[in-house]
């Protein structure tokens, strides 16, 4: 898992060209352009425009993929995300399902992330997380990026 400001992403284009290739889009991206949906920028790489309703931490349930790393980019208020590792988790909740690359966890979160508005947090398919925490409304980017390009 990495928190880190959007401004310093830069440092992390090594890890692979296809994170590369999100994270300079992420650079360039103006939040005045959004509009909620899905967009392909390329290279298998899938930004989800989000609006969801956040939620309590109680009721917050750990998410892990296999086949995708996570961005996600808070663009109206600060989003709390839970985290543990992927290889510590013991109560499954929803089998992992290949087709939407998910399953669900009852395990509660190590950590609580405070991703603030020009930040972002990347989750690795060993980082299970809980998005979408807190209270009100929210709206975000979801980047997904296949975990071996």
């Amino acid at each position: 898992m990495i928190l880190c400001r959007i401004d310093d992403s830069d440092t992390y284009e090594p890890i692979s060209a296809t994170l590369a290739h999100a994270l300079q889009w992420l650079r360039a991206f103006n939040a005045a352009d959004f509009s909620a949906g899905e967009l392909n920028i390329g290279r298998g790489v899938v930004v989800k425009f989000e609006e969801p309703a956040l939620r309590p931490r109680e009721a917050a349930t750990l998410e892990t993929h296999r086949q995708f790393i996570d961005i996600h980019v808070p663009l109206k208020g600060t989003e709390t995300i839970g985290w543990a590792p992927a290889g510590t988790l013991r109560h499954e909740r929803a089998a992992y399902d290949a087709d939407s690359d998910i399953a669900f966890w009852g395990d509660a979160a190590h950590s609580l992330l405070h991703v603030k508005v020009g930040q972002m947090a990347i989750f690795f398919p060993a980082d299970a997380h809980a998005p979408n925490i807190g209270l009100g409304n929210h709206r975000k980017l979801c980047i997904k990026i296949p975990a071996g390009g």
